[in-house]
């Protein structure tokens, strides 16, 4: 299940509903929640989480949060083709089974982490 936090521009929800994945929207359904709720239901549902907020990795590295998948992505807004095909090609391998970690893209590289 890929679960887009509520901070994700639009175009990702759009992108993901449009190449058919399965995924829930924070800001859609449970806006307003708290990071470590946001992460809660990451957790229940097996999912990746799609964020631009960095609070994420502080969450994971500093309080040593394990079991969860996390694709950060940093780019210059709104020029959502610098990243587009790193996006897809990261959410493919989280659908393939693979295990992702925490993921950073930017439009020069991706950058994956163990959690």
């Amino acid at each position: 299940m890929i679960i887009l936090d509520e901070n994700v521009e639009q175009f990702w929800i759009e992108l993901i509903r449009n190449e058919g994945f399965e995924y829930i929207s924070i800001r859609e359904q449970f806006q307003g929640i708290t990071d470590l709720e946001v992460i809660e239901i990451v957790k229940k549902q097996e999912g990746i989480l799609v964020t631009e907020d960095k609070d994420f990795g502080e969450l994971v590295f500093a309080y040593g949060i394990k079991n969860i998948s996390i694709l950060f992505l940093r780019y210059d807004q709104p020029q959502y083709d610098q990243i587009k095909d790193h996006f897809i090609e990261i959410i493919n391998r989280y659908k393939d089974g693979n295990t992702i970690g925490f993921v950073t893209i930017t439009k020069n590289k991706i950058r994956m982490r163990s959690i």
